[in-house]
């Protein structure tokens, strides 16, 4: 339906409500389901209306929607039923169980036998968790509460919960307006149109010689106005003519608006108890065992698979995610809270960012002009920096003359580049810094830009157009954009009033701008043009303010100081440009400006009074504070790293404290144990940093370096590359590096008792394992089997395992819906055995595509019912990956040897790529590099670009010498997790290669204890480790940067004593968390999931640097791949 469709629906309903057609307005509401009316619904609940209650609300949802709808149904149900039981109705409870609530129990047998057991009960307040249950009305209002907290959250009901603001009767205006309309194109109007009928257009019939007046007082289509119309909840205006894109980009702020956040609340197990309410009468429930561990179709999206719908399945829709996304939940537990390290910068800290992809590395400028580089986790300062001016003889008169009255600099900002290639400084006077990283200490000087008259008191990386621009502000009221290569101007914004305080690019619907604030209090918006500020508003506090949106760019967030001292932390409603909330809970008087920061789209940051203060974004209350255990400045400065788990705060004794949650306690444990030998890649043999920038910022259709086309990104060669110069001189003393490489060895792996194993229980028939995954949320793994059944083994969340998180020391359950059906693949008229089998799983976990030879199935998570199957054979899908923007795009690669680029919302193939001379078996995406790898069975590399799916290059495979592989040995391909370098899998050996240029790194192929052909590889999740399997049962667990075997797992380790032999892994599951658990899918249809023994902590221990080309690795580009500081997912 078009927008204008659904605003006449609004129109009518807004007609209906004037006219008290009460039944016909909610029966529209509930059929169209554009409007979900709280009001009608809360009326309806308190009445205990509950057949009407589930009527009006399936117009919205189903029960098995999601969990949320699942826990909206669970609780009006179990109050109905509760009520039965109070009034001693025996019958009706049973009625209510047998037909309400059973449907629950698929999902928790245990609490549909507690509820069950409730009728034995004389009086169900016997139960401890219904103790304190009171009188219906009560618990009426009690679950009122609930369940318009549920509705909230829930991402279904995202945008129908308010009405839009409209005029009385503007129905009636809009027909005299047509009316009015007509009358004028009337050849001959008379003076008082007798208007008898809309059925037909108006036409005066004998001339009279006089023009007629507007209709609109016609006391026939008058607008009356009546009480008891729709509450204008928002600023809309219907039928609105559409405006070019830079006009409507920054009406407001943002015609696009962000969808409404969710409050807080708890869309976690159904219970006997009202799970969140403060004021509840009824208990917290316990955790389920088998509930929460795995939320599966979680809907973050209002875009629904339509096509499942076509093929008779309606209540079984599938979400897509796309750019917006409904809130995670989060507890205090996963704010960084406890203070891990300290730092000692030795000055004051005056601005800090972690690197984007190596998060424990942690860039620091200070009000002494210096600049650090540390690495958090083991505390070491990897660089500094003192300032100086690099070239003074370049610098305006006006500058030198600064420094020559006063030399003392301070720095305002330091910003990493969005890739962490890059960074830049921005100094109290006049000189913005940018410098190279290269790894490790290896920081190299790039550009030295004399940008303002005065301070620079922002800095921030974009990308206008796709090339890399530096945007800086000064004290001279300007805004600057500069080439990121060159250094050139780009665009001077002018405009404000006062000295602009602070940046904050970003882009929507590929509109990008840029918003300012200055320190008169004015926030304005600027494009890339020369047309001036497109918005002019008022930050409140009017002095110093900085703005911020969350990770996934839908809200943002200000907060400011002002000359009292009053400080504002406000969300803004990008629409109208006001205000949406202003969070509470800052001192009256704030010692200094108050800095701020977002993470995990859900909470915010900011120091105050000596401390730390978090509020959750959807509560204008502070959820909690922390102190540090003392020692931070009145107003410290703090900065989260990219996922949340690590909070870098100033102290006032010239030092950093770092704060983490347990992920990131993980984090820094991985960091500071990893080899900091790492040699770099040689320099002659890649690209200089500039080149590269450069290379990725030529305009399309023109060429760098004989290539076709060049790849539009900011391509770094040695991005996470650690010098070896980085490891301390007593380091260096201590280990003799010769004595190292000579007495160093990879553990060995083989006797039960040397590592943590468990094999997953299975009592369904067994098939061979042909393709393994942990779920993303790493509490499940699914098996597709060669007989093309799937098999999904869950961990619950108990005493034994808090996390809820796959482990060897608890095992899990084969889940099954109540139905007993099975996900299993079309086949067609093909033997499953023979298909090469494939899937991919959705990010949230909600759904599975998946193909054995026929048509690609979509399964539902949740029910294991079949969505919706494409794609007939022949030819066959062989390989599926799912484009990291955009989840309704997925990369198909065929037997025929094409890629189909599908568009699953459209059911179109949008592109076929052609370049393999055999069935492809690997794809895989980098969206830091907008590329799509493939690989197939010719041992042919090629690389696409995603733009316009070009061919950009491609390569085969060096295959040892003496070694032949099968004729249809699959390849496979993997990007780490930086996204630069990926890992090419081939029974003959692992690989890694640069993307761009294709070139192969590093090679590894099977000889001595590993002998045996490959059968699978895979990157741990911090992309530290490589794990492969071999067809003789063993496992190699592999230093990802140098491919040095770390530790040798033999198959007695893992298999018991009555399996045969013959077993072996085919393929091989990286934990999404932890990086040292791997699960193995065996030839004889097992899955085996390994870890080290505690003691341990992880496989073997990091292989010595080398000295040189060691003897044993073949004689191709031995450079080693630069290790990440990523942490897992």
């Amino acid at each position: 339906m078009t927008s204008l469709s659904r605003e006449l629906v609004f129109l009518i309903l807004q007609f209906l409500d004037e006219e008290k057609f009460k039944e016909s307005v909610h029966k529209l509401e509930q059929e169209s389901g554009f409007f979900f009316n709280i009001k009608y619904f809360e009326e309806e609940v308190l009445n205990g209306n509950w057949d009407e209650v589930e009527r009006y609300l399936c117009g919205f949802t189903k029960v098995d929607d999601n969990r949320y709808s699942m826990k909206i149904f669970f609780e009006i149900r179990k109050q109905k039923y509760l009520e039965a039981l109070d009034k001693q109705d025996r019958a009706k409870a049973v009625d209510i169980l047998v037909k309400d609530l059973k449907v629950f129990s698929s999902f928790n047998e245990e609490l549909f036998k507690e509820i069950t057991q409730l009728l034995t009960l004389e009086n169900f307040r016997e139960n401890e968790q219904l103790s304190k249950y009171g009188e219906t009305k009560s618990a009426r209002n009690i679950m009122l509460v609930e369940l318009k907290k549920l509705i909230e959250a829930n991402p279904l009901f995202r945008d129908k919960l308010q009405f839009p603001t409209l005029k009385t009767s503007r129905l009636r205006t809009l027909i005299n307006q047509s009316l009015n309309w007509q009358h004028q194109l009337c050849k001959n109007p008379r003076p008082n149109p007798d208007i008898k009928t809309l059925f037909v257009d108006h036409n005066c019939g004998q001339p009279n010689g006089a023009r007629a007046p507007s209709p609109a007082a016609n006391p026939l289509m008058g607008a009356i106005p009546k009480g008891g119309g729709f509450p204008a909840l928002g600023g809309h205006v219907p039928f609105q003519q559409a405006t070019a894109p830079v006009a409507t980009a920054l009406a407001g702020w943002m015609a696009n608006t962000a969808p409404a956040p969710h409050p807080a609340v708890s869309a976690g197990p159904i219970g006997l108890g009202a799970a969140t309410s403060t004021a509840s009468l009824l208990k917290r429930p316990r955790t389920p065992p088998n509930v929460n561990t795995v939320d599966y179709q979680s809907a973050d999206s209002d875009h629904l698979l339509k096509r499942a719908r076509a093929i008779g399945q309606s209540g079984d829709e599938v979400s897509y995610p796309g750019s917006n996304h409904p809130q995670p939940l989060y507890s205090q537990d996963d704010l960084p809270k406890n203070v891990a390290r300290i730092l000692n910068q030795g000055s004051t800290v005056t601005s800090m960012d972690f690197h984007p992809v190596q998060q424990a590395i942690l860039l620091v400028g200070t009000n002494m002009g210096d600049i650090g580089l540390w690495e958090v986790g083991s505390q070491e300062r990897l660089a500094i920096k003192n300032f100086k001016v690099w070239d003074l003889g370049a610098c305006t008169m006006a500058m030198q003359a600064a420094l020559g009255k006063d030399p003392g600099v301070l720095v305002n900002r330091v910003m990493w580049s969005p890739d962490g290639s890059l960074f830049g400084v921005a100094y109290s006077k006049h000189i913005v810094h940018i410098y190279t990283y290269h790894g490790g200490n290896d920081l190299r000087q790039h550009l030295e830009i004399d940008a303002h008259i005065g301070g620079v008191n922002d800095l921030a990386f974009s990308n206008p157009n796709k090339i890399l621009c530096i945007i800086t502000c000064g004290d001279d009221k300007t805004i600057k954009v500069w080439n990121a290569v060159s250094g050139a101007n780009q665009y001077t914004f002018e405009g404000h009033e006062a000295p602009v305080y602070s940046v904050c690019p970003h882009y929507k619907e590929n509109i990008q701008f840029i918003f300012s604030t200055a320190l008169d209090g004015k926030i304005k918006a600027w494009l890339y043009d020369q047309m001036g500020s497109r918005v002019d508003y008022d930050a409140p506090g009017h002095w110093c303010t900085t703005m911020a949106y969350s990770a996934d760019g839908t809200r943002l967030f200000s907060c400011g100081t002002s000359k009292e001292g009053e400080s504002y932390l406000v969300e803004w409603n990008e629409s109208e440009g006001a205000i949406k909330r202003t969070y509470q809970g800052f001192r009256k008087r704030s010692m200094g400006v108050v800095h701020f920061d977002t993470t995990r789209n859900r909470f915010l940051a900011a120091g105050d009074e000596f401390m730390i203060k978090f509020w959750d974004m959807d509560n204008t209350s502070i959820l909690t504070t922390v102190d540090a255990d003392g020692g931070l400045p009145p107003s410290p400065r703090l900065r989260f790293n990219k996922e949340g788990t690590i909070l870098a705060v100033s102290t006032s004794d010239n030092g950093i404290k770092i704060l983490v949650n347990g992920d990131g306690l993980r984090l820094l444990r991985t960091s500071e144990n990893r080899n900091f030998d790492a040699a770099r890649v040689p320099q002659d043999s890649k690209l200089s940093v500039v080149n590269q920038i450069a290379a990725a910022n030529i305009p399309a259709g023109q060429t760098a370096g004989g290539s076709d086309r060049v790849v539009s990104t900011v391509s770094m060669v040695g991005l996470n590359g650690v010098d070896s110069r980085t490891i301390g001189d007593k380091a260096r003393v201590v280990d003799d590096p010769v004595d190292k490489n000579k007495n160093w060895k990879p553990t060995e792996v083989n006797e039960p008792a040397q590592c943590r194993s468990i094999r997953l229980t299975d009592n369904l028939p067994p098939s061979k394992v042909s393709r393994l995954i942990y779920t993303n949320s790493g509490v499940a793994i699914l098996a597709l089997a060669s007989n093309a059944v799937h098999k999904l083994w869950k961990w619950s969340r108990n005493e034994r395992n808090t996390s809820g998180k796959a482990t060897t020391s608890v095992s899990p359950v084969l889940w099954q819906p109540a139905s007993g059906i099975l996900m299993t693949n079309d086949i067609s008229d093909t033997n499953p055995e023979e298909a090469v089998p494939c899937f991919a799983l959705s990010k949230n976990d909600s759904y599975v595509m998946s193909a054995s030879g026929g048509k690609v199935s979509l399964f539902n998570m949740m029910t294991f019912k079949t969505m919706t199957t494409f794609m007939a054979p022949p030819p066959a899908a062989t390989f599926l990956a799912f484009h990291p923007q955009d989840n309704n795009i997925i990369a198909i690669g065929m037997e025929d040897t094409t890629i189909q680029i599908y568009n699953v919302r459209v059911d179109e193939v949008k592109s076929k790529l052609k370049g393999h001379q055999k069935r492809v078996t690997g794809l895989a995406f980098s969206h830091v590099q907008n590329v799509l790898v493939s690989s197939g069975a010719d041992a042919q590399l090629c690389v696409w670009g995603t733009d316009s799916w070009e061919r950009l290059g491609s390569k085969f495979l060096q295959i040892p010498a003496g070694r032949v592989p099968s004729a249809l040995a699959e390849t496979r391909v993997q990007f780490h997790q930086d996204q630069m370098y990926f890992l090419v899998v081939h029974e003959t050996q692992i690989a890694t290669y640069e993307t761009s240029k294709l070139e192969c790194l590093k090679q590894w192929v099977p000889r001595e204890s590993l002998s045996a052909p490959i059968s699978y590889a895979t990157y741990s999740c911090d992309s530290q480790l490589i794990y492969v399997s071999f067809f003789d049962g063993a496992v190699g667990v592999f230093h990802a940067a140098s491919l040095r075997l770390r530790c040798r797992i033999g198959p007695s380790a893992y298999l018991p004593q009555n399996v045969s032999s013959s077993v072996h892994p085919l393929v091989i599951a990286a934990h999404p968390y932890e990086p040292n658990q791997f699960a193995l899918g065996l030839s004889d249809g097992g899955v085996q999931v390994l870890e080290p023994l505690e003691s341990e902590g992880k496989w073997g221990t990091v292989p010595p640097a080398e000295n040189g080309s060691a003897s044993n690795i073949p004689s191709v580009q031995t450079s080693g791949i630069p290790a990440s500081e990523q942490t897992p997912r």
